[in-house]
């Protein structure tokens, strides 16, 4: 942090090459940790068989959940039932206001 604030300094008191010279420090420092990171992301990937998108299984919601389990028939089954069903609904509509319009 203190690289920071010597640049800043450098700044104020116009001395721009140095400035320069810190930026570039801190600039590299930073742009080597995220390059090790991704060499590390992959060797795990090659040498490991690890891919880091596969492994997570995080869902939102129980629906994200439910849709993740379901296989591609299922999931074309239950898209085409709602077709079928057609039922539409606006924002200030509810289930409700359909259901009584059907008697």
């Amino acid at each position: 942090m203190s690289e920071i604030r010597d640049m800043i300094q450098h700044a104020l008191d116009q001395d721009y090459n140095k400035a320069n010279d810190v930026f570039g420090e801190v600039l590299s420092v930073k742009i080597q940790d995220v390059l090790d990171q991704e060499k590390i992301r992959l060797a795990n990937q090659i040498y490991n068989g690890y891919d880091e998108y596969e492994e997570e299984d995080d869902y939102d919601t129980e629906d994200d959940q439910e849709l993740a389990s379901m296989s591609d028939e299922e999931i074309d089954a239950a898209i085409d039932e709602f077709e079928k069903d057609d039922v539409y609904l606006d924002d200030d509509e509810s289930y409700e206001d359909e259901e009584d319009e059907e008697k």
